[in-house]
């Protein structure tokens, strides 16, 4: 299907959103009445502009408080129409928005609405203009899509028919089944947009809180599949209103928000991407360092063992069960400290896996190979962490790397649990769409933390048997400044144990207070000379109904740091209760550290 965009969605001049719109692959835009205001084009030459990037003017909006208002108002409201039908010939759009009127002086009449709406439709008809009535989910007197469709049914004008908003629809919980009685030739237009679902007044939420399809918590993708049954062939077009858009780079924007309608068209059963390739494990996770003494210290104390090193880079892989580290010293290592940059994904296609990124528009990255190195594909997660697909055959792109003489590994670690990446605060909700549509992984509920600086946002992506997990965190606060470490959680069979090897070794474990340990003794009972065990070593625990999990961390290197994890087998948590603690006790080690 055709996909389009509203102006509103981006950021940056309208210039700049039409090229952004353009180079995602969007085939029309919706011009927002504010962005063509504050342009210095004319709208001839802003037509001429669609037009060479190769995009159509497919809405103008808004057209608002047109009905059901006093005669003289309406009067006014037609000579501003006027004007406005004036501008979109001379800008080559042929359909204008109007949204229910939220004009004091509206009065609750259906058939003064339709007839109002009718003469709005026969001023736009001589101008080639069709009119497209939308309910705005707070309109004075018409704020669901049934409603709107009464009025129009009413009016039964040709060039009236509806546009369907699925915020304006889902906010409200309406039942989208009766969209399936419009026609399809009377629905005009169909934006489309996700939210969160918070408690909170529905005009805030709209406009500061949307986001697009796959981002929320709506059911955009049910909504869709209603509006096909009844033979609409319009765009799928995006209208959001979100804070964090509005100051984000439009490009990348642009690219997340086509993304977001590849993937809404393959949950509504239209054509889309080739089908998603679920990895099956992780194959590695890949740490930068300008120095690699500190780190090799560190894993030596968790038990790896340096096994091997690749052919013809500067990457050691340090493995202990089937987890397997690379530390990479290379030149091209930034010199700010050690920092998680790639991680291997085990795929049982490895091209396909490639062949639905590159559809998604996920940025594949350029490998320099030597001859004789395994061939393998990669793609760049907003973060910038590099993700490659291995497969699962012997060989792959262990094949690059060469044994070397080592004493065993330790036998605490079985493989990496999860990996937890900090995200840069604007791609937080790209991040989770990202995850969730190039790598086909489950995303579960958001969840806030308390962090002593601020709150922190948390949200998880899973395959289905857990043997992927990626934990995507945030600060909430939009400043750059907000900066946590990432870390690699490795299971184990007996935390205390694997704590107690590590501390033995040399290991600097993360102190955690003794108040922690207190509350712990208040909420949960456990064995003699168990929860001292615990304090002993920082361990920390939770339960739910599903299991226990006990956990400690590593002091933090550079900007990575080591978890200790083991799980029952039905726990699929992380510990959030105890994320809090951690995140104090972190601080306290580096104001310590620091001074």
């Amino acid at each position: 299907m055709r996909t389009s965009i509203a102006t509103v969605s981006l950021s940056g001049s309208l210039t700049e959103k039409l090229t952004a719109a353009a180079r995602a692959g969007f085939d029309g835009v919706e011009i927002f009445e504010n962005d063509l205001l504050a342009a210095p084009l004319a709208p001839e030459e802003i037509r001429a502009r669609c037009a060479d990037l190769g995009l159509t003017v497919d809405l103008y909006q808004p057209l608002r408080d047109i009905e059901a208002v006093p005669a003289e108002t309406f009067a006014r409201n037609l000579r501003r129409a006027r004007h406005k039908f004036e501008l979109m010939r001379r800008l080559g759009a042929d359909t204008v928005l109007v949204c229910s009127s939220v004009d004091p002086s509206a009065v609750d009449d259906d058939a003064l609405a339709a007839g109002h709406l009718s003469e709005l439709a026969d001023l736009a008809a001589d101008f080639g203009v069709r009119v497209a009535y939308e309910a705005l989910a707070w309109g004075r007197h018409v704020s669901t899509y049934d409603h709107a469709w009464r009025i129009i049914e009413a009016a039964g004008h040709p060039a009236l028919g509806t546009c369907l908003d699925s915020f304006h629809i889902l906010s409200r919980g309406c039942d989208p089944r009766g969209i399936e009685d419009i026609p399809g030739e009377k629905i005009f237009f169909l934006q489309l947009a996700d939210a969160p679902l918070p408690a909170m007044d529905v005009l805030q939420w709209s406009r500061h809180h949307r986001c697009f399809p796959g981002q929320g918590g709506l059911d955009v993708a049910g909504l869709v599949r209603h509006v096909l049954r009844t033979g609409y062939d319009g765009p799928l077009s995006l209208e959001v209103f979100n804070d964090v858009f509005r100051q984000s780079e439009a490009g990348a924007t642009a690219v997340d928000a086509r993304r977001s309608l590849l993937m809404l068209q393959e949950e509504a059963g239209v054509a889309g991407p080739p089908a998603p390739v679920v990895p099956t494990g992780f194959a590695f996770a890949e740490l930068l360092t300008p120095d690699a003494e500190p780190l090799a210290a560190l894993l030596g104390a968790l038990g790896f063992a340096r096994t091997a090193r690749h052919r013809g880079k500067p990457v050691d892989l340090w493995q202990q069960g089937e987890a397997r580290i690379l530390v990479n010293t290379g030149a091209a290592v930034r010199r700010d400290g050690t920092r998680l940059a790639a991680v291997g994904l085990e795929s049982p296609d490895p091209a396909g896996a490639a062949r639905r990124a590159e559809a998604l528009l996920a940025p594949v990255l350029p490998r320099r190979r030597a001859p004789g190195d395994a061939p393998l594909d990669a793609v760049a997660a907003p973060d910038g962490t590099e993700l490659f697909f291995c497969g699962t055959r012997p060989g792959g792109w262990r094949a690059d790397f060469e044994d070397v003489e080592h004493a065993p590994a330790a036998t605490d670690v079985r493989h990496i649990d999860h990996l937890a990446l900090t995200q840069p605060w604007h791609h937080f909700d790209e991040a989770a769409l990202f995850h969730r549509s190039v790598l086909g992984l489950r995303a579960e509920d958001s969840v806030d933390v308390a962090d002593p600086y601020g709150l922190l946002r948390s949200r998880a992506v899973s395959n289905a048997d857990g043997s992927v997990r990626i934990a995507l965190t945030v600060g909430a606060a939009p400043t750059d400044d907000t900066v946590h470490a990432q870390h690699i959680a490795l299971a184990t069979d007996d935390v205390v144990a694997a704590a107690r090897r590590f501390r033995d070794a040399g290991g600097p474990l993360l102190p955690i207070p003794a108040n922690y340990y207190d509350d712990l003794a208040a909420r949960h009972a456990f064995a003699d000379g168990e929860l001292d065990t615990y304090r002993e070593l920082g361990i920390l625990y939770d339960r739910d109904e599903h299991g226990a999990l006990r956990h400690c961390y590593t002091r933090t290197i550079g900007g990575v740091f080591f978890e200790l994890l083991q799980r029952d087998s039905a726990h699929r948590g992380y510990g959030a209760r105890n994320a809090p603690v951690r995140l104090a006790a972190q601080h306290a080690a580096q104001t310590h550290a620091g001074g």
